[in-house]
């Protein structure tokens, strides 16, 4: 009786299990498993890319397993390892910590796994094949560029105050958009035409765990209480769309907004609903416009290639150093969005709907 109480509780278990896992794999499976990883559902750029990478895997007739780790380290190993259990074939992830899947890479390895990185770069491990993403010191470019442009302080005009904000510290992406967009700024600065009042100039100072927008939203306060009771804030470098949420919640909260107390200049990245529409609100001032629909076609192309024991398409072969080697890359190209060209960018190419924006 316990020996067939215990085979009954087990394949309850295993039941179970099944069940839960259902509502997240899709398609057939005729040509391979894929399991794709990604970071969290609390950006919804990140559920276009799953979504997207789902409907083109399953186009070509793959199965695929997709999870959401939601910004938890440890869940994202357990889910990959999950995976691994499971059989999947391969496997494209967009890492949470760049540096925290050595291990588990390692036995997707042992099993014959392999691993395509996707928008995040994978530290120190070899066993990563290839690494979709965009150009990302050239979106800090666009960035520190638009408020170089805004200020016009090409034309010589300032001084003006900045502040700056930074993405993560354990994506490796944070750091190429800070060095693009101080490509731009770092002369003004030190010219004297940008005034960074906080003094908070490097990468550790300004950077935001998590990318979190309330962390932000409480560095702005800190910093408008500290150094701006009598000045002005006349730009702030953001990195992301929630970050820039974020700093704008501050901003309003001590009266900037108004036609008297206007918003700074304020960057962004992703193109995110909320933000698009706080630009044609008047409140965001521009977003770097990343089509997740080519990423994911990209990263699609490269899983399939590498099925087929072919090479995948690369553009980049010098940049993406992960500690361990320089990882076969393939760059896609950002757009600089504000109100000018948000609707031939995004409406016209289909991301977006006019009745989406309303």
């Amino acid at each position: 009786m316990k020996k067939a109480l215990a085979v009954f509780l087990m394949l309850t278990m295993i039941f179970v299990l099944a069940a839960c896992g259902s509502d997240k794999t899709s398609g057939g499976g005729d040509k391979g498993f894929v399991g794709i990883a990604m970071p969290t559902k609390s950006s919804e750029r990140w559920v276009h890319d799953g979504e997207n990478m789902v409907k083109e895997f399953k186009a070509l007739g793959y199965k695929t397993d997709l999870q959401y780790a939601e910004d938890v380290v440890e869940n994202q190993v357990s889910q990959i390892e999950n995976m691994i259990t499971k059989g999947v074939n391969v496997l494209v992830i967009a890492s949470i910590d760049g540096e925290a899947l050595t291990d588990v890479l390692a036995k997707a390895n042992d099993q014959g796994i392999k691993v395509i990185a996707y928008d995040r770069l994978i530290k120190n491990s070899k066993y990563v094949s290839y690494y979709a993403t965009f150009d990302n010191f050239k979106v800090g470019v666009q960035q520190g560029t638009y408020i170089e442009e805004k200020l016009g302080l090409n034309d010589g005009k300032g001084p003006f105050n900045i502040e700056l904000f930074a993405g993560s510290p354990d994506d490796n992406n944070a750091y190429f958009f800070f060095d693009g967009a101080m490509s731009v700024l770092k002369p003004y600065i030190e010219s004297g035409k940008l005034v960074v009042k906080s003094g908070q100039t490097k990468f550790e100072q300004a950077a935001t765990l998590r990318w979190d927008g309330a962390t932000a939203q409480a560095r702005m306060d800190n910093l408008l209480s500290a150094k701006y009771a009598s000045d002005r804030v006349d730009a702030v470098l953001s990195p992301y769309d929630g970050i820039s949420i974020g700093i704008i919640s501050s901003l309003k909260g001590v009266g900037y907004g108004s036609a008297s107390q206007p918003l700074p200049i304020i960057t962004g990245q992703d193109a995110e609903l909320a933000s698009v529409k706080s630009i044609i609100a008047g409140e965001q001032t521009q977003t770097v416009f990343k089509d997740t629909r080519e990423l994911a076609k990209k990263a699609v192309e490269m899983a399939d290639a590498v099925l087929k024991g072919k090479k995948a398409e690369v553009n980049d072969t010098k940049t993406y150093d992960n500690g361990v080697k320089v990882v076969p890359s393939y760059l896609l190209e950002p757009v600089s969005v504000d109100i000018e060209n948000y609707k031939s960018t995004l409406v016209d190419s289909g991301y977006y709907t006019e009745k989406e924006l309303k």
